[in-house]
Order: C-alpha cells, then structure tokens, then sequence
C-alpha cells in the first residue's frame, strides 16, 4: 500500500512539473506570427495605398492612409531613429532572454505578441529606405482622430495590456506562474 502511495504521489508530481515547463516554444510561435502578420499587411499597405490618401473601411471610423514614422509613439523621436532602432532591439534581446523561463500560457502569448511586434517595427527601421538603423515605420490603420498604427504596433499593446492585466490580477511577476 505506501508503495501504491508513493507512486501516485510521483505522478501528480511529474503531472505538475509537466505543466510548469517553460513555453519558450509558445513564445517565439506567437512571435513569428505576429512578425509575417505585421510584414505581410505592410507589404500589401505599400503595395495599395498611396500616400497621404485616406481610404475609408467603416464609416468615418477606421481607415487606412500610407504614413511613414522614423520616430516613436505619436513621431516622437524623430531625430533619432538610430537611437530608437537600438533600444528596442535591446527590449527584444531582454524579453526574449526573459521568455526562457515562462510557464504561463497567457504570458508566453502576451511575450511572444511584444516580441513580433517589436521586431517587425525594428525591422522596418533597419530594412527600409533610407537605410540601415535609418528606416521608417509603415503605419496605415487609424481610429477615428487617433494616431495612424500598424499589425506590429496592435500586438505590442495588446501583449503589455495582458502582462499588466496579470501583474495587477494576481500581484506578482506576469511572466511566471
């Protein structure tokens, strides 16, 4: 009988290690989608739109107009693109070293839609005209009077909003448990 014990017990300890294993894998599938997501409609935004026309998608609400954003939020930042392109690719480096150690499923999304969406607007800034480190942001979604966004920047926000949602609800570290 405590060897029957015993073993049960083993069990429902390997069932919760199990489900305590990092999610790294669920990271970078979630990153990699938001990534061709976000390139795949910038393409298609170059492709269709032409610049400073406003098409509208639903009523006066939503509608696309071709932009490009060498600076940060609302073109902050203008002068140094440079700059910004090196910062964020250290907030990748960091989440990404930080992503080793999720568990949870709903942080392992919420990391692997701020690391996409990083790297597709760093990846503007270091692939597009007029050059390395030098690039500008496509931006062509507006709400209403709000600012012109892009796939890359709707994944950040979103991925932020549910690790802050996390870190208020349960009152430790998001990215764990």
């Amino acid at each position: 009988m405590p060897c029957g014990f015993v073993a049960g017990a083993q069990g429902v300890v390997n069932r919760r290690m199990q489900h305590a294993r990092p999610r790294l894998k669920l990271v970078f599938a979630t990153a990699v989608t938001a990534l061709l997501v976000d390139v795949i409609t910038k393409v298609i935004a170059v492709g269709v739109l032409v610049p400073g026309q406003r098409v509208p998608l639903i009523g006066d609400h939503v509608w696309c107009a071709l932009t490009r954003n060498a600076g940060a939020a609302f073109s902050w930042g203008v002068a140094y693109t440079a700059q910004l392109a090196l910062v964020v690719g250290a907030i990748i480096a960091v989440v990404a070293w930080r992503s080793r150690h999720v568990v949870s499923t709903t942080a392992a999304i919420a990391l692997g839609l701020v690391l996409g969406g990083g790297a597709g607007n760093l990846s503007d800034r270091v692939f597009r005209a007029p050059g390395p480190l030098r690039g500008a942001v496509v931006d062509f979604v507006a709400i209403g009077w709000g600012p012109i966004f892009n796939a890359a920047d709707v994944c950040v926000v979103i991925g932020v909003a549910i690790l802050t949602w996390r870190l208020l609800a349960d009152g430790r570290d998001p990215a764990s448990a």
